[in-house]
């Protein structure tokens, strides 16, 4: 009776933060901008923050919320899947962007007995060398575009600190606070951002729904009215998003080496439509790996696939995986992923 009892109590935990976080986004689209009969695209600042550059979680779409690999990369998807660290995983990212823009990423975890795990990361965003452009003066009432040989540059930053643990066998929490910064030539902001995830296994065989929230922060500025850029900066916005995801294990039958993992999610951001990604892994003996993936309701983005390796040095099990993802006109992205755990 009294397990009972608390698998009640750990229902109603969870269905209450299932409820929070969900009144917080319907709290959140009754403010700011009101409804309108177009799209929200171009309503938020700080976009470096959507981009992942885990490869195991592009290539399966994307759709990282639900599945969880039991690596550092979590902090980058749902932070609650950090929880399944077992000692202590060191990851290291690197992907070429869209229009030559290099993104950079590193995370480590690392258990800390019954508490929990801590992670600490980094990523960065270098947009390279921007030729300089300025508006040349023709006569009183009109100006010109011009060159000047002059080059600029642009990146962007953001540091954080992670925590994630298993509040019951089924039941996991996780959160991300980071330090972000923006720098354009010689214009630069900074403000804070936090994450909130769940993961949930149902009990119904491998089942597992997860939620997650990210990108929760302040309105921010690069700066006043100035002179130079005849301008004065309005308020940037974070671009949150609200997730939630199913993953289900198929083929693992005690004993068989092969397994395959469907994961389905949804994408509720506040500055565009609404989103779905659809991805799956197969691997063989938990070694070779197999991902694949599709995005819904995107403008250029479409397929993504992807293969891995895990491989042991020693008593250190160390991981490769490779991603491609189809940006349709734009460019093929191609990402890259390095990992040991200890």
């Amino acid at each position: 009776m009294e397990n009972k009892a608390m698998s009640y109590r750990y229902r109603i935990l969870y269905a209450v933060i299932v409820n929070a976080l969900c009144g917080t986004v319907l709290l959140l689209a009754q403010s700011g901008i009101p409804p309108a009969e177009i799209e929200r695209v171009g309503q938020s600042g700080w976009q470096f923050l959507k981009i992942n550059g885990d490869a195991r979680q592009a290539a399966m779409g994307g759709a990282f919320t639900a599945i969880s690999q039991g690596d550092a990369n979590g902090v980058f998807g749902n932070p609650a899947t950090l929880a399944d660290v077992k000692n202590l995983n060191i990851q290291l990212n690197a992907l070429r962007w869209v229009a030559d823009i290099n993104h950079k990423s590193f995370a480590v975890a690392g258990r800390l007995g019954d508490v929990g795990v801590v992670a600490v990361s980094l990523a960065m965003l270098d947009y390279g060398d921007i030729p300089e452009t300025v508006n040349f003066p023709l006569d009183a009432n009109s100006t010109t575009p011009i060159v000047t040989g002059n080059m600029f540059t642009a990146n962007d930053l953001a540091v954080g600190i992670s925590f994630a643990r298993d509040i019951t066998s089924k039941l996991s929490l996780g959160g991300n606070v980071r330090w972000i910064r923006q720098t354009i030539a010689e214009l630069s902001m900074s403000n804070w951002s936090f994450d909130l995830g769940t993961m949930y296994y149902t009990g119904f065989k491998s089942l597992r729904l997860a939620i997650s929230a990210r990108n929760f922060g302040p309105d921010s500025r690069l700066g006043g009215w100035s002179d130079q850029y005849q301008t004065e900066s309005d308020n940037v916005r974070m671009p949150f998003d609200f997730r939630g995801g199913l993953a289900m294990d198929f083929l693992n039958v005690e004993g068989s080496p092969h397994l395959l993992t469907i994961v389905a999610e949804g994408d509720h951001p506040n500055d565009g439509t609404e989103k779905f990604h659809l991805g799956g892994s197969y691997s063989f003996d938990k070694t070779f790996f197999l991902r694949f993936g599709y995005k819904f309701n995107y403008d250029v983005q479409k397929y993504t696939f992807g293969v891995g390796l895990n491989f042991a040095v020693g008593e250190t099990m160390g991981s490769l995986n490779y991603a491609y993802a189809d940006f349709g006109e734009l460019t093929r992205v191609h990402l890259l992923s390095f990992g040991f755990s200890f």
